[in-house]
């Protein structure tokens, strides 16, 4: 089967996951392991983590309830330092597999990001120039803080797809957290779980178009 597009998760993939940089805030201020990954966890659609991806909340706001909900659950974090925990390093390997997609396939970027991340980072700001050459090679970014819909709610596919004019059943996607592959699956993308070793699947997405490996 060929395709004509691949669509990519930036945290995690692109990026190193900052899931890595979780882990080494919460040993560095004594949290018991995977507390931030409970924190989102819980009431996932409604938190102030879920807000803030759709830009109905502000920073501040944002702060003020992400402190609360943890406190609730028994932990005091500083939401600051969290959120710097997204701004992960870039996997170079990954962001020359995009360029050899782009040869041959639509590529385009699928991330849930906060309003203070797109506009320092994505939109030309002070962090824009660490991940130019990684965001010039995509054709197509759908950033969650500007559509106002995240994943992995199926109407942020549906829109990625109209965006790079594609049909899902011809669409290879990787992404590091499976919740947000299921829905790609439903639609009939070809799905790639990207673990710690990110290289498996960049190994996969050159058999999948036939790119002579790297």
């Amino acid at each position: 089967m060929s395709f004509d597009a691949v669509f990519f998760d930036f945290g995690g993939v692109v990026l190193a996951s900052p899931f890595e940089a979780f882990t080494s805030y919460e040993c560095r201020v004594g949290l018991p392991p995977d507390a931030i990954r409970t924190i989102n966890a819980t009431n996932p659609d409604d938190n102030a983590w879920a807000h803030f991806e759709r830009s109905a909340i502000g920073l501040d706001e944002f702060t003020r309830r992400f402190e609360a909900e943890a406190l609730t659950l028994g932990f005091r974090v500083d939401a600051t330092e969290v959120l710097a925990c997204l701004d992960g390093e870039v996997r170079e390997p990954m962001v020359d597999l995009v360029r050899r997609c782009r040869e041959r396939a639509t590529t385009a970027l699928l991330t849930n990001n906060v309003v203070s991340m797109a506009a320092s980072d994505l939109d030309g700001g002070a962090g824009a120039s660490r991940f130019a050459e990684a965001l010039a090679t995509f054709d197509v970014i759908v950033e969650s803080s500007k559509v106002g819909v995240r994943k992995p709610d199926p109407r942020f596919y549906e829109l990625a797809c109209e965006l790079a004019g594609v049909d899902p059943a011809r669409v290879v996607f990787l992404d590091d957290l499976g919740i947000n592959l299921k829905p790609a699956r439903a639609m009939r993308m070809t799905t790639i779980k990207v673990g710690a070793d990110y290289t498996v699947a960049i190994r996969e997405v050159e058999q999948l178009l036939g790119l002579t490996p790297a």
